[in-house]
């Protein structure tokens, strides 16, 4: 795979794609971090957004004095949360930078496992896009700017693909890590380092112990828990919980390859790297073919991680500063976004 970006070089030692990837989320940096946004949690006001059909989903808003135009809205991946570090991280940069800072939590994420009754799945795209909807209304019509980790990367392209027929007013989308294909996903999970599956499978698990306590009449997920394999729990979930016909047709649901993207009109950028532990870059090769969508692929940096510092911002949160014209010094090496051709399949 030809890497676009070299201009991220961490130190030998960081270069690791699963060190990269768990420091992302690991804990030995939340004292730090939540000392540093106590202001922007301080400002933060719970809303929960109508997103038609009687779904609501819970997003907090923090607002600056004297705040810049475009709002912008961070969405985290699977079984992550509006509290997830990557998350805090990014929004406290954005706050101190006067954004107006607004973090979704998907159905079933967070503390929201009462909000609704259904549960949670990677196809629910017509809530999320109800939710940019309603949050716009919200904002008073303001443009939007949206960016999104992982499977919260992969909605935000989604609803950045669907934004001229639902009327959004979007500037700018960043997916970190997107999911590209699931199926791959779901196979480099299962054969990969083992502690990504169960990290996955705990932490699924959790939440669906939440979904059942909030609903004990509806929901008894014990058959499912016994399983400890997240195919096999997956396709249960279909098989039970959906009206997908397979396993397959799910995934193949919220895949953005293939035609996925061809719409997309919204300038969108994908920050990715090769060595993805858990996002296989040949995907991108099946990406459509849209000016609207550029690339930004390094060499290292692991799932969502690409740490060249283990202090201070990270190297993703100082291009997307660049991007969103918020950094202190604009965009990285020389002032532009670095844009490719997509790689072909490996």
């Amino acid at each position: 795979m030809p890497t676009a970006d070299d201009d991220f070089g961490p130190a030998p030692w960081l270069r690791n794609h699963h060190l990269q990837s768990i420091l992302a989320s690991t804990a030995w940096r939340r004292g730090r971090l939540m000392r540093q946004a106590a202001p922007l949690l301080a400002a933060a006001r719970e809303v929960l957004l109508d997103c038609g059909g009687g779904v609501r989903l819970q997003c907090f808003i923090s607002t600056p004095a004297h705040s810049v135009p475009a709002p912008v809205l961070l969405l985290h991946g699977w079984e992550g949360s509006a509290e997830s570090l990557y998350v805090l991280s990014l929004a406290r940069q954005l706050f101190e930078r006067r954004f107006e800072v607004v973090r979704l939590n998907l159905r079933d994420h967070g503390e929201t496992h009462h909000l609704n009754r259904e549960l949670f799945h990677s196809c629910r795209l017509p809530e999320v896009v109800g939710a940019v909807a309603s949050l716009q209304r919200l904002l008073g019509g303001r443009a939007l700017q949206l960016i999104g980790f992982s499977l919260g990367g992969n909605f935000m392209l989604r609803v950045a693909a669907q934004a001229s027929a639902a009327g959004l007013d979007l500037t700018r989308v960043i997916a970190v890590s997107p999911v590209l294909e699931p199926v791959a996903t779901l196979a480099v999970l299962q054969r990969g380092m083992p502690g990504y599956e169960a990290y996955f499978v705990r932490k699924w698990l959790r939440s669906l112990r939440k979904k059942q306590a909030a609903w004990p009449d509806i929901y008894d997920f014990a058959p499912l828990a016994r399983l400890r394999d997240l195919k096999l729990m997956t396709a249960e979930l279909v098989r039970s919980y959906t009206d997908f016909p397979t396993l397959d047709h799910y995934l193949h649901g919220y895949a953005i390859t293939g035609e996925r993207l061809a719409r997309l009109e919204v300038p969108s950028t994908i920050l990715t790297s090769v060595d993805d532990p858990i996002i296989p870059a040949s995907g991108l090769a099946q990406l459509a073919r849209t000016p609207a969508l550029s690339l930004t692929v390094t060499r290292y940096g692991g799932h969502c991680g690409f740490f060249d510092q283990l202090r201070g911002p990270t190297w993703l949160e100082r291009r997307i500063m660049g991007l969103l014209g918020g950094g202190a010094g604009g965009s990285l090496a020389g002032g532009e976004e670095v844009t490719t051709e997509l790689p072909e399949t490996s």
